[in-house]
């Protein structure tokens, strides 16, 4: 029996060719970007844009698109992912290697597993604060918070076009989010 030898970040940063990552060290191929993807990912970086220009502790970096290297065989690139100012005051640069506070994880169709299961137990191990999922087509959001060890959810919401649209979310629940306009209505 031949044993497998697991990538790590020096392959996935020699790998040429399309969009990747590296997720239990294997270099797995990402879904083509598809329109309500990419529209909800901008609508969501809209709502949270205060945050972002915050300056000073309060504030927050907020990043698309972004690899994380949390060992030397686990760097997903994650839809949306956020780091308080206060936790990473300089502007960050390159490969993110210091944990997020916020990641948010926007589901692909047929790549549903590696969102619901193998992100959240990564993020999970690695104590990444706030972890928002999210699906497009089903108009959900989950948000699990990491308290006592764990992953707790502390909001969910199907998402119906009659409902109030206005709600505080964690970790930014200082402001109100618009879920009508980051799901489309």
């Amino acid at each position: 029996m031949e044993v497998k030898k697991l990538k790590t970040i020096d392959d996935l940063l020699e790998y040429k060719g399309d969009r990747v990552e590296l997720i239990n060290g294997n270099i797995i191929k990402r879904p083509m970007a598809r329109a309500e993807h990419a529209l909800l990912q901008s609508s969501i970086s809209d709502e949270i844009i205060a945050f972002k220009r915050e300056k000073g502790p309060t504030g927050w970096w907020i990043l698309s698109e972004i690899s994380v290297r949390y060992s030397e065989h686990q760097c997903p690139c994650h839809d949306l992912a956020g780091w308080r100012k206060k936790n990473m005051p300089k502007r960050p640069t390159g490969v993110m290697k210091q944990i997020p506070d916020w990641v948010c994880e926007i589901t692909s169709p047929g790549h549903e597993r590696k969102d619901v299961f193998n992100n959240f137990i990564l993020l999970q191990r690695y104590k990444v604060p706030f972890y928002w999922l999210i699906s497009p087509e089903e108009k959900t959001l989950i948000v699990y918070q990491f308290v006592d060890e764990t992953y707790r959810v502390v909001f969910s919401l199907e998402y119906k076009s009659q409902e109030n649209s206005q709600y505080k979310i964690p970790p930014f629940e200082t402001t109100d989010f618009d879920l009508g306009y980051v799901f489309g209505n």
